[in-house]
């Protein structure tokens, strides 16, 4: 855990430092955050064995333009990720991270934009629920991975006034679990709001 605070910090200093040294009118320092749709996916996993579960996300990101289309943005986010069954305990995973993606954006008019790039997600927590005879059982679980590696891919709209909004896939690349002979992948989508400053 101590790692992973010093991973946030560190890399938020990185993005606000930076900051003072982006010359580019329309790049910046920004927070971003919104709700996650996440689902287990891989070959090993059957369509009716899991549903998408409901999370969300929230942190920083900064822009480099290397030109007038084409920048670099990376950014620190924690997010709440995992999956449901619709069993008779209504069971679900619970996976909070800290997402580090480096995105290249590729602006197609002044709002449109496509992005895509390399994430590496650090768990911070890892538990499994259910409801029973009216009450939430949860207990935590050491068998999922502490790293999580994978690429995102989406669309974006630079708004006025420094807004944007956004859309992306979250394809994991990394097995969930420890030890299993089972490939089972983090996938989801997100949709999330923005500020640059």
């Amino acid at each position: 855990m101590k790692k992973l605070s010093l991973i946030f910090a560190v890399m938020a200093l990185f993005i606000v430092e930076s900051n003072a040294q982006n010359s580019t009118e329309r790049g910046g320092f920004g927070i971003r955050g919104g709700v996650n749709f996440f689902n287990f996916g891989g070959g090993d996993i059957a369509d009716d064995d899991y549903s998408q579960r409901t999370g969300f996300h929230a942190g920083l990101y900064n822009s480099f333009y290397l030109g007038s289309a084409v920048a670099i943005e990376p950014g620190v986010y924690f997010a709440v990720k995992g999956t449901k069954n619709d069993d008779f305990a209504n069971s679900r995973a619970v996976l909070n991270y800290i997402d580090i993606p480096v995105l290249l954006r590729l602006h197609l008019t002044e709002g449109l934009n496509v992005f895509g790039g390399p994430q590496a997600s650090f768990l911070t927590s890892s538990k499994f629920e259910g409801d029973l005879f009216g009450s939430t059982v949860s207990f935590d679980t050491d068998s999922v991975q502490e790293t999580d590696f994978g690429m995102v891919l989406g669309l974006g709209y630079n708004l006025p006034k420094g807004l944007n909004v956004q859309g992306s896939y979250n394809y994991g690349l990394s097995p969930v679990f420890k030890n299993s002979n089972n490939d089972v992948f983090n996938r989801g989508f997100m949709v999330s709001m923005g500020y640059t400053f």
